[in-house]
């Protein structure tokens, strides 16, 4: 949204720069900085934006936001807390707006249920939604910061680390429809146990208002619990008899996607795997929430396309790769070899990387995967990185370890041999892309060579 620096110093309290100007985009990063944006300078764990800002004011941004020691010059803006300053800003920005805002968390399935959510709704309203994951306590903000004010509503996805982190983050979105995908051990690390994570997720629902929708999943027991914990209206989905938005008949076709029924209509979807059932439903319930008829959402979901990384399915050298590289957890490694189990291969090879934050649990986490391994009927496994050597003990399958990703990604592409089906998936910190790009380009250049 579009502000005048005066106004955005009247708003945090603070004095304005001498000179007039006009915001027309905030930023973080000096590097991505564009001219107008308004840069925060913010103290991260391995930087400092204060050592930034005469970067991103030559880069043409309208103002700083720094905090009061600062000693640098220009046009600056001068507040106890940039941090907070940013919080604050987003959440007058979207009280000024005041449309409705869809926020969507979990321990699984946050970014795919936003996307979906989004591109269900695009056919009937002027949709905003945060990119990628723009989720935390900077990610959320800047994505509000930054729907337009033409913008019917926005769906954003609201993620935590850490005990604390969600209220504070609730109360900059201010949603009018809540969504909780699950409760799973992802970042168990930090909370002790899934109960305390669902204790801090379901705080979310708690800022709905009266007039709102928690939009929850009923076949998880904790979640379906968060009913008690809102004033709000209760829109629940799933497979079983609690679900109002209940799945039926489901048809799953590893990665060539899902069929099921709901509300007396045939669904399908090219989004791979049961989990993504769920995913599907989660976004009706949105679309449902907001007054669209579940009938009229077919065409939508047929269209529906997986998010990069996140389940992507390709084809390179008659070799078909599934890409879920940028996250894992426990319940999300079984949902993929799932996937991978039900595919249609002459060999079924799995690449899994360690996942991490996951505390005292970790290897026994890891192990349990290593038994889904073996459940899923795989024929190869490669483990990447630290805990993942727990992994190939458990799976007790022909198997090999690997430290770095590269080095895992150039020892597969000589073993692969057309009809395989490969699965990569890790927690994001692993950068396990970087063996799938290894073998991609090994297999578009073995498939150039033949041709």
């Amino acid at each position: 949204m579009t502000l005048e620096l005066s106004e955005v110093c009247d708003w945090l309290g603070a004095a304005s720069p001498p000179h007039a100007a006009t915001v027309r985009g905030y930023s973080i990063d000096s590097r991505t900085l564009q001219p107008g944006d308004l840069f925060f300078a913010i103290q991260g764990e391995l930087r400092d934006g204060h050592d930034f800002v005469g970067d991103a004011l030559g880069r043409g941004a309208s103002a700083a936001v720094v905090r009061e020691s600062h000693t640098g010059g220009g046009p600056v803006v001068r507040v106890p807390d940039t941090s907070a300053a940013l919080a604050r800003l987003a959440a007058r920005v979207r009280r000024r707006w005041g449309r409705p805002v869809v926020a969507v968390t979990g321990s699984a399935g946050k970014t795919t249920t936003k996307d979906a959510a989004a591109s269900l709704l695009e056919g009937f309203f002027r949709v905003a939604k945060s990119e990628g994951n723009l989720n935390n306590q900077y990610g959320l903000p800047l994505s509000l910061l930054r729907v337009p004010a033409r913008a019917d509503l926005a769906v954003v996805e609201i993620g935590i680390n850490r005990p604390g982190e969600m209220r504070p983050l609730a109360r900059v979105a201010q949603p009018d429809v809540a969504v909780v995908t699950n409760v799973g051990t992802a970042h168990v690390g930090n909370f002790g146990s899934a109960d305390g994570i669902a204790a801090e997720k379901g705080r979310l629902v708690e800022e709905l208002p009266e007039d709102g929708t928690a939009v929850l999943n009923a076949d998880d027991a904790r979640v379906a619990g968060f009913r008690r914990r809102t004033h709000a209206r209760v829109l629940t989905y799933g497979t079983g008899p609690a679900a109002q938005l209940r799945a039926e008949g489901i048809e799953d076709r590893g990665p060539e996607g899902v069929r099921f029924r709901l509300g007396g209509c045939t669904f399908a979807s090219p989004l791979a795997g049961r989990h993504n059932v769920y995913n599907i439903l989660a976004a009706v319930g949105v679309a449902s929430a907001l007054g669209i008829a579940v009938r009229r959402l077919r065409a939508a979901v047929a269209a529906l396309r997986p998010v990069p990384m996140r389940g992507a399915v390709r084809k390179v050298g008659g070799v078909t790769l599934i890409d879920d590289c940028y996250n894992a957890s426990p319940p999300a490694m079984r949902a993929m070899l799932g996937v991978l189990a039900r595919a249609d291969a002459s060999r079924r090879i799995a690449v899994l990387g360690e996942m991490r934050e996951l505390g005292a649990r970790s290897g026994e986490l890891h192990r349990q995967v290593g038994r889904a391994v073996r459940s899923a009927a795989v024929d190869y496994l490669v483990a990447v990185g630290g805990r993942a050597a727990d992994i190939a003990e458990a799976a007790r399958v022909p198997s090999e370890f690997h430290e770095s990703p590269l080095e895992a990604g150039a020892a597969l592409a000589s073993l692969l041999r057309p009809g395989d089906v490969v699965l990569f998936k890790a927690s994001r910190a692993v950068g396990l892309e970087r063996a799938r790009d290894a073998v991609s380009q090994c297999l578009a250049l073995r498939e150039t060579e033949a041709a």
